[in-house]
């Protein structure tokens, strides 16, 4: 239900805080984002379920789990190689099992119990890391900032892990290779070692056979608590750490001694302090998981959503003029209350931008079902069961959450609205698994307007690896097949496929329903096969075969619509001419703005967007009433917005030189090329790509200051803070007028206050390149970077 969106251009991450903005959903970081936030309660997904209570053995007696997973992150980092730029978090730790190096059961364990979450969206890599974030907060640790991105290897690295042996020079030579200095060898270590300890089983010349508690001594008194006691304890020389004390002293096997002691003690005595111990954890573990193989983007660090879509499914119900849209609006309420909502409203658009929905209005109010937690973090979710008439159709839908003080908040997905296809959809009642024998039969319903493009699904399933070396993890297998096509029912007609998925893990399997090719093809993706019955039903539709929306009172050409993605021509188009096109600098209420790009991995305008071989630069501007501005591309694509995205640029005019499919006289872009109109209507708020943004040297009784950092772990100004999707500098005036200081942020946030925070320092001017999400011609300062203005006569 959710468009095809390259992964970097669906991050849209700030830094962890209070007052950031929602990521941009969807994104390729979805996926992730529920298994680490979104842990127990309804729809909980229980990533932290053998590691909370702090204390869990679930890897067997006098093991702690969380112990285990911290030192498996470590163990899959420690063969990077940062000179030949190779290693790091990857997890090539499952072939590297049998080594040597990898004693005790706690790597296998831990990489098994990871394993039940691999997917194509949530590698074994970005799991391990995310077991560091999980297993410091369930033990009472800092939030380790985790970024994702990250790619598994499909082979073992060299070897190189730390052993107790080891001298203090091969120590800093081994944590040289993987990029930590010696002060930060003596940190990752501390750190590492606050949970858990030695077992006897697999160094018996370290803890002697039947000393300890079930086989362990820990390397301090608090083996299931994130502390600093392997620090204090060794520092006031109380320790009974088993790398610091013991046997291990006369056979030089006490490695963390060496460590600590490498520097005098220097580094561990700075680490006495509770709170400095927590920072310098949190910030030598997150360089720990973000120690990546070359050529491997993280993102940002991920943050839960306020506001979630879940599960959106669209369904085509008997007999066949009406789609049922189910699934969740998941609301964040560690900063929304639950109890403070009254509920949440779903309001949404038809599928050519506009608010006829046929007989019902184009909303749905949503009543609490469930709610869920994390470690930090709470939420409430809101069930949809939204009738939309397939005449009309749904592009795109805004929330309000209602508060039963009277107020409310609207999130439009950082003024994108929240987006969905109505092209191409999994039919789930007439698809079915057997999950025993793995047989799967994938319906999908396909309007017809798009029935000349190839359909596909792709199946990405695990299959057991049966490794010598008892490797836990699966390789991720993926098939695709052409759908048949089958009847046409109303708008829609029906494809199908099967498949027989083998390896027993069928349940884990995820089906993706496509139409159209590569990046531009409209998918239902990342659907679970487990969530398919053991019976596919029949449909008894008898609605007769039709195109969407169309009616007597309009053509064809205005009511065929592709939201949000676009199609190339099938073979047979021709759009050849041998009628010269000429340029028309008025199309209706709409003037010519020239020929602009597309932005970078994304639209440039993204409100709606439509695709037919009869295109015109009239029928587009039909199609586009509802919006400022729309586009004409590739002689047969439309696009509606109200704004640009800020990485699309006007180019040179004969860059658009393709004749519309409809009108060979008229240009209609071309590749990667928008014919750009923009309304000559005057209205309340109008951005328009003709203005072109500026830092304004005042805004009411401010002036301005310029490009400015957020302070070190806080805001730079922290008084009062509001955001909106319709954000300008004016509004973020007006409402900081009690303030010295007022500052934009990301577009769309507004902070006030009257000094500014330690650590915020002035930046470069560029950094601020953000527009305002209200006012285009405005730049709002950048991610984590503050368009900064200050009371006139207040004084520096």
């Amino acid at each position: 239900m959710r468009p095809n969106i390259p992964f970097l251009a669906t991050v849209l991450l700030l830094a962890i805080g209070t007052a950031q903005a929602d990521p941009t959903w969807p994104a390729a970081t979805d996926e992730m984002e529920e298994i680490i936030f979104q842990l127990q309660g309804f729809r909980g997904r229980l990533f932290n379920d053998i590691i909370s209570p702090c204390g869990n053995e679930a890897a067997g007696l006098g093991r702690v789990t969380a112990a285990e997973w911290l030192r498996a992150a470590f163990h899959d980092m420690a063969t990077a190689n940062k000179y030949f730029q190779t290693g790091g978090i990857d997890a090539s730790l499952q072939f590297e099992l049998g080594n040597g190096e990898h004693t005790g059961p706690g790597h296998a364990s831990t990489l098994q119990f990871y394993a039940n979450y691999l997917s194509p969206r949530s590698s074994m890599a970005d799991l391990i890391a995310a077991g560091v974030y999980a297993a410091v907060r369930s033990c009472g640790g800092p939030v380790i900032p985790l970024r994702l991105g990250r790619v598994d290897a499909t082979t073992g690295g060299g070897v190189g892990v730390p052993q107790p042996q080891n001298s203090v020079v091969t120590f800093r030579q081994q944590f040289d290779r993987m990029g930590f200095t010696p002060t930060e060898m003596i940190q990752v270590t501390a750190c590492g070692h606050t949970l858990g300890g030695v077992h006897s089983a697999e160094f018996p010349d370290i803890v002697p056979v039947g000393s300890g508690v079930n086989g362990q001594i820990g390397f301090d008194t608090t083996v299931s608590a994130f502390d600093n006691n392997v620090v204090t304890e060794y520092v006031d020389g109380t320790a009974a750490n088993p790398l610091v004390t013991g046997p291990s002293v006369q056979i030089s096997r006490h490695s963390d001694f060496k460590v600590f002691n490498s520097d005098g003690n220097e580094t561990v005595n700075t680490m006495t302090s509770p709170e400095v111990y927590r920072s310098i954890c949190q910030a030598v573990l997150q360089k720990m998981i973000d120690v990546v193989p070359s050529g491997v983007v993280l993102t940002d660090p991920i943050v839960p959503y306020t506001i979630k879509p879940v599960d959106m499914q669209l369904t085509l119900v008997t007999p066949g003029t009406s789609l049922l849209l189910t699934g969740f609006v998941r609301v964040r309420t560690t900063h929304i209350p639950v109890d403070a909502i009254e509920n949440v409203a779903f309001e949404w658009k038809n599928r050519s931008g506009g608010n006829a929905c046929g007989s019902s209005s184009c909303s749905h109010i949503a009543n609490l079902q469930g709610v869920a937690r994390g470690f930090d973090d709470t939420f409430g979710f809101f069930p949809l069961s939204v009738s939309v008439p397939v005449a009309t159709g749904i592009s795109s839908f805004i929330v309000k959450v209602n508060l039963k003080d009277g107020s409310s908040q609207i999130f439009d997905n950082n003024g994108n609205s929240y987006p969905l296809v109505d092209g191409i959809l999994l039919q789930k009642p007439q698809s079915c698994l057997l999950q025993g024998t793995g047989a799967l039969t994938v319906t999908a319903l396909v309007r017809n307007d798009l029935s000349d493009f190839p359909v596909r699904m792709e199946v990405s399933y695990p299959m057991p690896r049966n490794a010598i070396n008892g490797n836990p993890v699966p390789a991720l297998n993926q098939e695709k097949v052409a759908m048949s096509k089958g009847d046409c029912i109303g708008a829609y007609t029906f494809y199908s496929a099967q498949l027989t998925i083998p390896g027993g893990l069928s349940h884990n399997a995820r089906i993706t329903v496509s139409v159209g090719e590569g990046l531009s093809a409209l998918v239902d993706d990342f659907n679970q096969a487990g969530a398919l019955g053991g019976t596919c039903s029949p449909f008894s539709g008898s609605a007769a075969c039709s195109t969407a929306g169309s009616s007597s009172a309009s053509p064809p050409s205005t009511t065929r619509s592709t939201p949000t993605a676009s199609l190339p021509p099938p073979p047979s188009t021709v759009l050849a001419s041998p009628t010269v096109p000429t340029l028309k600098p008025i199309v209706g209420g709409y003037r010519l703005l020239g020929c602009w790009t597309e932005g970078t991995g994304v639209r440039a305008l993204r409100g709606a967007s439509f695709a037919y071989d009869d295109m015109t630069l009239e029928s587009c501007m039909e199609n586009c009433t509802a919006f400022d501005l729309w586009g004409a591309e590739y002689g047969r694509e439309c696009y509606c917005g109200n704004s640009m995205d800020g990485t699309s640029v006007q180019t040179t005019q004969s860059d658009c030189n393709m004749p519309c499919s409809g009108d060979a006289t008229e240009f209609c872009g071309s590749g990667n090329r928008l014919e750009l109109y923009s309304t000559t209507a005057t209205r309340p708020v109008s951005s328009t790509a003709s203005a072109v943004p500026f830092h304004k040297p005042t805004v009411g009784a401010f002036d301005f200051v310029g490009c400015q950092t957020e302070a070190s772990g806080a805001r730079a100004l922290g008084q009062a803070s509001f955001a909106d999707g319709a954000m300008t500098l004016e509004r973020c005036a007006s409402f900081c007028d009690a303030f010295v200081y007022f500052g934009v942020e990301y577009g769309r946030e507004c902070y006030c206050g009257d000094v500014l925070q330690t650590g915020s320092v002035q930046a470069v001017l560029e950094d601020c390149g953000m527009r305002c999400a209200g006012d285009v011609s405005q730049f709002c300062g950048a991610g984590n970077r503050l368009e900064l203005y200050q009371r006139r006569g207040a004084g520096v």
